[in-house]
């Protein structure tokens, strides 16, 4: 009896250890959000969302407001389609600005809001017209490659030959 008793007891105790594990690498992998905070969803279009996942950090001022909640494609203006959701406690004015930062050199990538001067918050299902896309680094590598190689076929004005 009493050894039944310590069986239950230790398998207990590793299954709670087993789902504080997958609790832990669930928050680690930004798969895992808990926030007892009402919330309002708005929408923003990028032409490029380069590497935002959903459950991406929504930052202002390097201080968490939100999630993205979701990312589709709308194939009448082909370009991406952000649904933020954000916490009700924090309002931001209607002509606030959002753009695609990078967490580090080539870390995570996270949504940025610019708070705007506008006298009206925004609202659930308002659309954010202001946005700047990731910068996508193999665009800037091309964009140097181009331009050097442009430099390198037009002959410099001192170097003709008399």
């Amino acid at each position: 009896m009493q050894r039944s008793k310590n069986d239950v007891w230790v398998g207990l105790f590793v299954i709670i250890g087993l789902v504080a594990i997958l609790f832990l690498a669930l928050k680690a992998a930004n798969l895992l959000t808990l926030s007892f905070q009402s919330e309002y969803r708005v929408t923003a279009k990028f032409d490029n969302v380069g590497g935002l996942k959903p459950h991406a950090a929504v930052k202002s001022a390097g201080v968490v407001v939100g999630r993205v909640e979701s990312i589709t494609f709308d194939d009448k203006s082909y370009q991406a389609v952000a649904t933020l959701s954000l916490e009700n406690r924090y309002a931001f004015p209607k002509d606030s600005s959002v753009k695609i930062l990078t967490s580090g050199l080539l870390g995570e990538q996270y949504i940025g809001i610019q708070a705007g001067a506008d006298e009206k918050n925004l609202a659930q299902g308002d659309t954010i017209t202001a946005t700047q896309s990731a910068v996508v680094l193999e665009n800037l590598i091309g964009q140097f490659l181009f331009s050097k190689a442009a430099e390198a076929s037009t002959p410099a004005a001192g170097n003709s030959k008399k």
